[in-house]
């Protein structure tokens, strides 16, 4: 532990970025926390037939067009398309300009 302390970074938050079961934007996702939503639904991604839980806080409605081209959406999983408009919406939350960075 000692060692751990000695040698840890500081780290800066400059931007957030979320998509999830509340919301695809921080936005959303805070006004539903606040009003208490509840994401927790029957599964629709798949099958459930064999599976003794049927239910999850499953992404709905999430259009990776909105955050990325959608040819590389294609080329993607999409817990990868949910990360990349995650960080997306950081960058863009923390007014970073790439180009110059």
């Amino acid at each position: 532990m000692a060692v751990w302390r000695k040698n840890m970074k500081r780290v800066v938050v400059t931007g957030m970025g979320i998509v999830s079961a509340l919301g695809h934007d921080i936005d959303t996702f805070w006004d539903n926390i606040k009003k208490g939503t509840v994401a927790i639904d029957e599964i629709t991604h798949f099958d459930t037939t064999e599976y003794k839980v049927k239910l999850a806080a499953e992404i709905k409605e999430f259009d990776a067009a909105q955050f990325m081209d959608a040819k590389a959406a294609k080329r993607m999983e999409l817990f990868c398309q949910y990360a990349v408009a995650a960080a997306g919406q950081a960058i863009e939350n923390a007014k970073l300009d790439l180009e110059k960075e």
